[in-house]
C-alpha cells in the first residue's frame, strides 16, 4: 500500500495545454498551430490555439466560453506581420462559410471572410459602381472594414450600409452605418468583436464603364506595386498630406536590406520576404526604415501593418520602437 500512495506522489501528471479548457464546438480546434502559410509574408510562429468555426453560431458559443483569454483574429493575412514567438491564447480564422457575396437592389451582402476582388467583380456584373476600388485592396471584407482599408480615393466608410457582429460575450450585434466612426485605416470597433456579415451600397452604372475602371486599377496596380513576391502590401500609412513612399526613399531606404527583407526597388512603402526573412528580419527593417525617416525628415511613420504576437526571446526591434 505505501508503495501505491509513494508511486501516485512522484508520479508526473501530463502538462495541461490551452486547448483543453476550450468549450466544445463543431469547426476546427487546433493546437500549437504553425501560422506561417496563413500570412502574405510566409513568416511567424505558432498560435497556442486556432480555430476555424463552422458557422456564426458555432463562433458565437466559442465565445461565449472563451471570455477571458486573449483573442486574435486572422484574416487572410495580406496585411499582417505574425511574429517569431507566435500568438500566446487564441487565434480565429473564418472559413468558407463566412466567404460568400448576394446581391439584392442596391446592396451588396458577404460574408467577412470574402475576398475583396471577388465582391469587386460581383457588384460589377450586377452593374452596381463604387466597389471598384476593392479590386486593388488585397484581403477580406471583414479585415477592410475592420481597418477602413481604402484606395483609389475610396475607402470603406463610403460603401457600408450595415454589418453584423458579434462580440467577445457570444452576442451578436446588427450595426448600421450609423453606429460607425471612421478614421483613417481605423475604426472604433471595439477590440474582440468580430465582423460575420457586410452590407455594402452600390450605385447602379453601366457594366462596361465599372469593368473599365477595375482594369484600369489592376493596371496601375502591376505597374506600381510588386506582385508575385512574398509581402503584406503598403508598410507605412502615409502621414497627412504626405506620401510614405516619397518619405522612404528621401532617407535613402530603397534596397535596403536586413536578412532576407527588402525594401521593394518598385514601390519602397512595400518589404518583401526574400525567400529566408524571419518576422525579426522584417520588423527590424521597418523600424530601420522608421528611424531614417525621422533622421531625415522629422516625421514619425506609423506601421499599417498589424504585428502580432512576440518575438523570440533571442531577438529584438533594432531601434527599440
Amino acid at each position: 500500500m505505501f508503495f501505491n500512495f509513494l508511486s501516485r506522489f512522484i508520479r508526473k501528471e501530463p502538462e495541461q495545454h490551452l486547448i483543453d479548457f476550450m468549450p466544445e464546438v463543431r469547426g476546427e480546434l487546433k493546437k500549437d498551430f504553425s501560422l506561417a502559410k496563413q500570412t502574405w509574408f510566409g513568416v511567424g510562429g505558432s498560435a497556442e490555439v486556432f480555430f476555424i468555426p463552422q458557422d456564426a453560431e458555432d463562433l458565437a458559443h466559442f465565445l461565449s466560453g472563451t471570455q477571458n483569454l486573449p483573442l486574435t483574429i486572422l484574416g487572410c493575412g495580406s496585411n499582417v506581420l505574425i511574429r517569431d514567438g507566435g500568438i500566446p491564447g487564441i487565434v480565429i480564422k473564418l472559413g468558407k462559410a463566412f466567404s460568400y457575396v448576394k446581391v439584392e437592389g442596391n446592396d451588396i451582402i458577404c460574408g467577412a471572410g470574402t475576398r475583396n476582388g471577388e465582391i469587386a467583380k460581383a457588384a460589377m456584373e450586377a452593374g452596381l459602381s463604387g466597389l471598384e476600388f476593392l479590386t486593388g485592396i488585397p484581403g477580406n471584407i471583414g479585415g477592410s472594414a475592420k481597418m477602413n482599408a481604402g484606395a483609389a480615393g475610396s475607402d470603406i466608410s463610403k460603401i457600408l450600409k450595415s454589418a453584423v457582429m458579434i462580440d467577445n460575450f457570444g452576442f451578436t450585434h446588427h450595426l448600421g452605418r450609423e453606429d460607425f466612426i471612421f478614421n483613417y485605416r481605423d475604426t472604433t470597433i471595439p477590440a474582440g468583436w468580430i465582423f460575420t456579415e457586410i452590407t455594402l451600397r452600390g450605385t447602379p452604372e453601366d457594366k462596361s464603364k465599372i469593368a473599365e475602371t477595375m482594369n484600369n486599377l489592376r493596371t496601375q496596380r502591376l505597374e506600381t506595386q510588386p506582385t508575385n513576391v512574398k509581402t503584406a502590401g503598403s508598410t507605412f500609412r502615409n502621414p497627412e498630406g504626405l506620401s510614405a513612399w516619397k518619405l522612404i526613399d528621401k532617407a535613402g531606404c530603397r534596397g535596403m536590406r536586413v536578412g532576407g527583407a527588402m525594401v521593394s526597388e518598385k514601390h519602397c512603402n512595400f518589404i518583401i520576404n526574400t525567400g529566408n526573412a524571419t518576422a525579426n528580419d522584417i520588423e527590424q527593417l521597418g523600424e530601420e526604415i522608421r528611424l531614417r525617416v525621422m533622421e531625415n525628415s522629422g516625421i514619425d511613420l506609423k506601421w499599417e501593418i498589424r504585428r502580432m504576437g512576440v518575438k523570440s526571446p533571442a531577438q529584438s526591434t533594432f531601434g527599440g520602437r
